[in-house]
């Protein structure tokens, strides 16, 4: 929280310098929700590993862990989405 904080006081100190145009913010806000889309990966990858991991030690439990991998890697998915629309968003609108 201490990190997001300090992040926030530096954008607006430099979006407050003299004659400071909004074009890097926006690049710099991109650049962060490329890496929420990054950690999105991550988390789909451990779900898949961990389901077929659950899937080698008990065969008959598959179809309720496959049901269930599913279902969270489409709630994983949806932080990427979000990710995504955030930059489309600052890409043409801002």
């Amino acid at each position: 929280m201490n990190l997001l904080m300090n992040l926030a006081n530096i954008i607006n100190v430099l979006s407050a310098s003299n004659g400071a145009s909004s074009n890097g913010m926006v690049f710099i806000g991109i650049g962060l929700a490329c890496i929420g889309m990054g950690f999105s990966g991550i988390g789909e990858g451990y779900i898949g590993g961990k389901t077929l991991e659950g899937m080698s030690r008990n065969p008959e439990m598959y179809s309720k862990l496959r049901t269930g991998m599913i279902v969270a890697c489409a709630l994983a998915e949806t932080t990427a989405i979000y990710a995504l629309l955030a930059i489309i968003l600052m890409l043409f609108v801002a």
